[in-house]
């Protein structure tokens, strides 16, 4: 069984009246279900804005990560040197 990423569903017979669908969802993502199967996404152009906008990390962000992590991982990089 697939897991949803949301609770609003709505079937491909329901995609008739999509303006009832939109309604129905309150601005969320709504799972598209064909023979209780997933099929798709329609996500409401507000659901878009709404959400946070993601950006690359520079190279400095990167190393530094790197160098926080280096500790933590050193010994199973030692232990995999040998193998």
């Amino acid at each position: 069984m697939t897991r949803l990423a949301t609770p609003q569903i709505c079937t491909m017979t329901e995609l008739r009246e999509p303006q009832k669908v939109f309604d129905r969802a309150n601005g969320q993502p709504v799972a598209i279900l064909k023979n209780s199967a997933l099929v798709g996404y329609l996500v409401p152009a507000e659901a878009v804005e709404a959400a946070p906008q993601h950006r690359a990390a520079t190279m400095e962000e990167v190393m530094e990560s790197l160098a926080r992590s280096k500790a933590r991982v050193q010994p199973v990089l030692d232990y995999l040197k040998d193998k």
